[in-house]
């Protein structure tokens, strides 16, 4: 079990809170408003009204011993700029701080963030991926330029093995795990002979410009 703070409960932080409850995890939700702090109490350890605008609030919680702290706070850039800054100055070991433009995320990370997220961002590439083809089923932003995405196989990939289909130097992508439906199995960094069936879903690792040139063959 570890233990997190999500300082601003938008609509992001309570859902983060919840998931990482839902999870056996210790969780502080910190924000100024009451009725955001009501609506998670009942699932999180701890719901604090607090300023995180105020450094000696920050101080009096204890955060430098938590093994992440989130800052979640919607459109007060300003408030979340100056939050990153605090925590840092207390030595907050992991601070993951939500951007809402890259000139924010430039100065998040310039100030001492540890990870700088782009939910909205993120979430609309996911979803560009899959809708530009039926066989992209998901995807996952790991940095700029590069990502994991699950596929279902295109149809020049069935009943070839990975060593005939050779993806990492013909195409740049390596295929990290791979989900077979029919039996149920799990078959993680697979080997050159395992041999692609129409109902396994592939998981390739690569920059997005090589992961395109798959989308070409679905």
């Amino acid at each position: 079990m570890r233990s997190f703070a999500i300082i601003g409960l938008s609509t992001f932080g309570h859902y983060l809170a919840r998931e990482l409850s839902h999870r056996g995890h210790q969780v502080l939700a910190i924000d100024i408003d009451e009725d955001k702090i009501d609506r998670v109490k009942t699932f999180v350890d701890r719901a604090v009204i607090a300023d995180a605008s105020d450094k000696e609030a920050l101080a009096s919680l204890g955060l430098a011993e938590m093994d992440a702290v989130v800052v979640s706070l919607g459109e007060q850039i300003d408030v979340s700029i100056l939050v990153t800054l605090y925590l840092r100055e207390l030595r907050v070991k992991k601070i993951i701080a939500k951007a809402l433009t890259e000139d924010h995320g430039r100065i998040l990370d310039i100030i001492g963030a540890t990870d700088v997220i782009f939910p909205e961002r993120d979430v609309a590439k996911r979803l560009a991926h899959t809708l530009e083809s039926d066989y992209f089923l998901d995807s996952i932003v790991l940095s700029e330029g590069i990502s994991i995405v699950e596929i279902a196989p295109p149809m020049p990939f069935i009943a070839k093995t990975l060593g005939q289909l050779d993806l990492r130097n013909r195409y740049g992508v390596s295929v990290v795990l791979i989900k077979e439906v029919i039996p149920e199995k799990i078959v993680l960094v697979p080997t050159a002979d395992h041999v692609i069936k129409d109902s396994d879903i592939l998981v390739l690792l690569g920059k997005d410009e090589d992961v395109e040139k798959i989308k070409e063959l679905t």
